[in-house]
């Protein structure tokens, strides 16, 4: 990726989705560890609940591949319905 003469860049779409930025929103630039890092400026209630919906993400990706590939579905409706 290249930075323009007036440092500019084009943010890949898929990393703008994953990161929650939005087109014509605001951003904010940190340095961590020595790394530039660019984030979402959140705003009341739609920072928390991107937040949110991070944290549900990460907690099915901890989940991935940890379940019973061999049940079938009436075995799982009955677990389910004796909770």
């Amino acid at each position: 990726m290249r930075v323009t003469s007036k440092g500019q860049v084009t943010i890949p779409r898929d990393l703008r989705e994953l990161a929650g930025i939005e087109p014509n929103s605001e951003v904010i630039f940190t340095i961590e560890d020595g790394k530039l890092v660019v984030s979402p400026k959140k705003t009341g209630q739609q920072g928390v609940e991107r937040e949110r919906l991070q944290a549900f993400m990460r907690s099915l990706d901890a989940m991935e591949g940890t379940g019973d590939q061999t049940i079938d579905a009436d075995a799982l409706m009955t677990m389910t319905r004796d909770r």
